[in-house]
């Protein structure tokens, strides 16, 4: 009796080991963006597109537009571009000022996007010939537009950011940043896209197929589960990404981490949002 009292503690104490908070996660991506290797910060970077656009870790992705890596810069405006807000916006307008062609017009192309008047006048300057990156950055993004056209994956990419994806919800990101860094790998599985493809369908089974995905051998699966669970935008499935948190690949930890704040800012604000439960005559008096 004894040894069985002892495993059922034992068995407690590992769940509450497991049991994540906001602040385990914030922890997770904090450390990350303060990493010394350069990835890891372009990893959790990505990751924050999946996360709410307020709060400490909304202030350091905007401090990371100041970052010595050219690849992580580029990766916080592809994040930001997915934040619709003010403050969003205003870090975009400081990333047209970077030195480098490629990260000054990816926020040029992302203030476009949303009718901003800055991002308008500087892609104007880049077409009349009078911005640093006119020349040698336009051949590139003319041998990319070309390339695309022969790539089913960014293809694939291109159709899911014009429509295919998931419906956006105040203060927070579309993700698009983090389906990027899935897809980027030439060795990416069909299965990661499948995962990818049908993380909006409504379907019961889909969330079956996508809750089994998180176990995948394969680190890009796994990935792409976490991202379309946590599109969901259901906090309900804040559990499932629980076991993420301990994932062995660093850019599945980072999502789940992302995730996992995601949905919890999507509960907090259903709590804030939910309506007077009282009778109407008791809600207007309240009101009087």
């Amino acid at each position: 009796m004894r040894w069985i009292v002892i495993v059922l503690m034992a068995a407690a104490l590992a769940t509450c080991s497991l049991a994540a908070t906001d602040a385990q996660c914030s922890g997770i991506l904090r450390r990350a963006l303060g990493a010394r290797n350069p990835e890891t910060r372009k990893q959790a970077v990505i990751a924050l597109s999946l996360a709410s656009g307020r709060g400490p870790l909304f202030d350091q992705l905007e401090q990371m537009l100041q970052d010595k890596d050219v690849q992580v810069r580029q990766a916080v405006v592809a994040s930001l571009s997915d934040v619709k807000s003010e403050r969003a916006t205003a870090a975009l307008r400081k990333a047209l000022e970077d030195t480098v062609p490629e990260v000054s017009f990816a926020a040029a192309k992302a203030l476009w996007a949303r009718h901003d008047r800055d991002g308008r006048a500087a892609l104007l300057a880049v077409l009349e010939g009078e911005s640093k990156s006119a020349s040698s950055f336009f051949s590139k993004q003319k041998r990319d537009a070309l390339r695309m056209m022969h790539t089913p994956r960014t293809t694939f990419l291109f159709a899911v950011q014009q429509g295919v994806g998931f419906v956006p919800l105040p203060g927070v990101g579309e993700g698009v940043a983090s389906m990027q860094g899935i897809l980027a790998s030439s060795g990416v599985p069909g299965r990661a896209s499948a995962a990818l493809l049908l993380g909006a369908d409504k379907d019961p089974t889909t969330i079956e197929a996508l809750r089994d995905a998180l176990s995948d051998k394969d680190s890009s699966v796994r990935a792409a589960a976490v991202h379309s669970l946590s599109l969901r935008n259901d906090p309900a499935l804040k559990a499932e990404l629980e076991p993420l948190l301990q994932d062995g690949n660093e850019a599945v930890r980072l999502r789940a981490a992302a995730g996992y704040l995601r949905l919890s800012a999507i509960q907090t604000g259903t709590r804030i949002r939910q309506p007077s439960k009282l009778p109407p005559s008791a809600a207007q008096d309240r009101k009087k």
